[in-house]
Formats: C-alpha cells, structure tokens, sequence
C-alpha cells in the first residue's frame, strides 16, 4: 500500500550541496525513523523480556491494540482535518450496552448490531454538524458529548454490566480465523480501508487539505463542512463496532469500558506522525504508532511492573511524540 507522502531518494548527484544532502536526510528520517525504532524495540524486547516473542504473546498483543488500531484509522482523519474526538470512548461503551439492550429485547444479535452502529453514527453526526455548522470548537463539543454518552451508558444500562443471552454474539469477538482472531482480521481491514481512502480518493484529499488550510480548501471548492461531518460521522460508526467487539469479547456491555480509551487512540495517532495542526498524515506510521504503544504496555505487564509506572510511561511517550511533532513543523516552515 502506498502511502500519503513520498518515500525520498538518498541517491543525490555527486555534485548536490551539503543543504540538499541535509534536506534529503532529513526527509528520510521522517519516513523511516518510527518503523526503525519499532523494529529495534522489538527486537530488544524479544531478546530480553520471557515469552514477549511466543506467539501466544505475539496474538495477545495484536488483540490487544485492536480496537485501538480500528478507532485510530478514523481518529486520523479528525486530527488531519485540524479536529478530534474525545468521545470515543463513551461511544464505545455505549454502543456496547445498546447492542446489548437491543439484542436481549428483539432476540436477534443483527438488530443489536445495527442499532448500536447507527447510534455511534448518530453520534458522530451531532459532533460534526456542531463543530462545522455552530462553529463550536471539538475539545468543547466532544467533551460535552463525552460526558452525554457516557451518561446515556449509565442510565439504559442502569449502571450495571448487560450480559447477552444469545451466546452468538460471543463468537464475534472470540472466534479464530487462519490463526488469528476476528477482531484482528477486523482491524487490518480497516487499516487497508482507511489506507486506500486517505491515499487514494478525493475524501482523503479534502482531509488532508482542509487541514492544511481550510479556507484555501473553501474557495478551491471544497465542502469543509460537508467533509467534516461526514469525518465525525465515520468515527462515530467505526467506534460503535470496536464497542461491539470488545462487548463481545468481554461477554457483556458494560457502560464503564473504554475510560481513556480516547487518550491512547490519540496517542498512537500522534506517535505515528499525525500532526496535530493538521494536513499531515500516515496510516503506515498511525499502524506503527499503535504497535509501539500496544509493544510498550505488553512488555510492560509480562515484566510484572506497576500500573502506575505503566502510566507515566505512556505519558512520557505522548509527550515525546508531541514534542517531535512540533519540531516537525517548525523545520516545515522554514
């Protein structure tokens, strides 16, 4: 799969200045460095942490940042589009409880699902219409329907886990496929998907280009509004169906899930070169960026160490990546 920025070539002309030979080092640095430091911190955790490279481990990691991976592929396109989504994590847990509620009342898991795919849709939609069309800036619209989602979570769920009767709805987040799970098939779907749409369409060209100067986008006849929207709605949907499958796997809907959920979805994104002004963006670096914060947690719990330490870890590392961030676009814009 190709990707949104071209790789460089370090096979300047004998007689190329030492600024072109810097240019072009650079611009190598920006494309490869991420997959190079995966591979290295791969390689030394295989080395020195017990069973990090058993391929039970291997499967468990890939489970593990699944859902993350799936709601990252969406999350891209806000923070590419100069917006994002912290309501994800509600519609997680929301979707879950409603695709429970619904299958239990209608007897039938394909009802369930789609009412809970249609609602994170809904969700999504009211997020972008606000933002685009009220001009309510994301961190306040979607804080606030965090806290609406989550709420709504509580109250069909009466604060309680909702368990499934059908025992079909368990196979959807449990069954294996060619040695895999099903909801790693799912994510690498999603990540081929939104590859294909960021590097290959005009969505993804507007996306990219409403973040790199929304109002250039307007009078070159783009529809900011229409795209933002439709941006928010998609990462409503594709929350909603990570909500189901972690209800599944979890057996229940539980209207507690995905507390900060948001937060690592961000995270990856960030750390897989996503730029928080905007306009730029990499499915291969946001893949990358999930598999070195899912390889730094699991590492992390097979060497037995404190969950608090594991959280001033992975802050550490979003802070990192957003300091690398900016010092991307400060050299961009000289």
């Amino acid at each position: 799969m190709t990707d949104s920025k071209t790789a460089p070539a370090l096979d300047l002309a004998p007689g190329s200045s030492n600024t072109e030979r810097r240019a072009a080092f650079w611009r190598f640095v920006d494309d490869y460095s991420l997959i190079l430091i995966f591979i290295a911190l791969f390689a030394v955790l295989s080395c020195t942490v017990e069973y990090f490279f058993s391929w039970d481990n291997v499967v468990g990691l890939a489970l593990s940042v699944s859902q993350i991976g799936m709601v990252a592929c969406t999350m891209m396109f806000c923070l590419a589009s100069r917006d994002f989504d912290l309501s994800v994590g509600s519609t997680v847990a929301f979707a879950g409880v409603l695709c429970a509620i619904v299958s239990n009342a209608t007897g039938s898991v394909t009802l369930g699902i789609a009412a809970a795919l249609m609602a994170g849709a809904a969700i999504g939609f009211v997020n972008g219409a606000v933002i685009a069309k009220l001009k309510i800036n994301a961190l306040i619209t979607t804080l606030a329907t965090m806290e609406i989602v989550r709420g709504l979570a509580f109250i069909s769920s009466q604060g309680q886990a909702v368990g499934v009767a059908n025992e079909a709805f368990f196979s959807i987040g449990s069954s294996i496929l060619f040695g895999l799970p099903a909801p790693v098939w799912v994510t690498l779907a999603c990540f081929v998907l939104f590859g294909v749409l960021l590097n290959k369409t005009i969505y993804g060209r507007n996306t990219l280009a409403i973040g790199g100067n929304p109002d250039a986008a307007r009078l070159a006849g783009v529809s900011v509004d229409r795209t933002r929207i439709l941006i928010f709605l998609v990462q409503g949907a594709v929350a909603a169906l990570a909500g189901i499958i972690l209800a599944s796997r979890m057996t229940s809907g539980q209207p507690n899930a995905g507390e900060g959920f948001e937060l690592n979805v961000i995270s990856a994104c960030v750390l897989g070169g996503v730029s928080l002004m905007g306009g730029r963006a990499s499915i291969s670096g946001v893949l990358v960026g999930v598999l070195i914060m899912g390889t730094v947690q699991n590492a992390m719990s097979l060497m037995n160490i404190d969950a608090f330490y594991q959280y001033l870890v992975r802050g550490t590392i979003l802070l990192i990546a957003v300091l690398v961030d900016q010092l991307k676009n400060r050299r961009q814009s000289r």
